[in-house]
């Protein structure tokens, strides 16, 4: 009777696990993922996440993954989702499909404070010294845009920051919300340019030809939206980084087309 019942206990936590949603994400960018003071993954992804949860009446599972191995783990069926703060750009189109997007933001500008770099136009002096993380568009923008530099890609934010605020490098491309948040960290040591290189927008990635699971999170995405979601977790979240887009006259990243 033990033996049945244990056996029983097995299949069903097997069968749970499952059917879980599987979700990646690299837990290194607060406020959208990281890890808390619990040790638990939390943020706006991880809220995105547990609607998707809801929508479909199972079980999340959240993974902390390296953002270069993420669309690897999604094309391999180690995960079923990415929500990382992804841009769906249309290098990774080649090999994932994404949602409807939920965040417009671009690509910006940390300078070092005695680098002389005003604008995007200066990155095109021969010689100049940038950094870039590694797998992110602003590692391909750099390496299609910028012939002449000197590109070091490192695979931490923490990483790229130090190397400006050390003078090791002129400048830092990443994203506005990023690209605010450290130069407000070292404001005696960087300077933040946050017109936009490009504008882009971050989407949920998916496999290839999963339609009904993009239907579910575009549903869910569009359920958000209409029921003020996504402006409650700006409240909770964000409350800082919008109010430093508004002073420079930049749309919110939820405040989409």
């Amino acid at each position: 009777m033990r033996f049945f019942l244990l056996l029983t206990v097995l299949l069903i936590a097997c069968c749970s696990k499952q059917d879980a949603i599987v979700i990646g994400m690299d837990a290194t960018y607060p406020p959208f993922e990281f890890v808390d003071e619990k040790g638990q993954l939390s943020g706006v992804s991880v809220a995105i996440g547990k609607e998707i949860g809801q929508t479909t009446g199972k079980p999340v599972e959240f993974r902390n993954i390296n953002f270069d191995g993420l669309i690897t783990a999604l094309r391999t069926g180690s995960i079923d989702l990415v929500i990382s703060s992804m841009t769906a750009s249309e290098e990774r189109r080649k090999s994932i499909d994404f949602s409807d997007p939920y965040v417009k933001t671009g690509l910006a500008i940390l300078a070092a404070k005695e680098a002389p770099v005003q604008s995007a136009a200066d990155l095109q002096t021969p010689g100049r010294k940038l950094v870039v993380r590694l797998g992110t568009t602003g590692e391909s923008w750099a390496r299609q845009n910028l012939p002449k530099a000197e590109i070091k890609a490192l695979d931490l934010d923490t990483a790229c920051v130090m190397e400006v605020v050390n003078g090791n490098v002129d400048a830092w491309i990443y994203d506005q919300l990023s690209i605010m948040n450290f130069q407000a960290k070292h404001p005696d040591k960087t300077r933040a340019l946050l017109t936009p290189l490009r504008e882009e927008s971050w989407a949920i990635g998916l496999r290839q030809g999963d339609d009904t699971q993009k239907t579910i999170v575009n549903e869910t995405l569009a359920r958000m939206r209409q029921n003020g979601q996504f402006t409650k977790l700006a409240e909770q979240y964000m409350a800082k980084e919008r109010q430093m887009l508004k002073q420079q006259g930049l749309p919110f990243l939820f405040e989409l087309p």
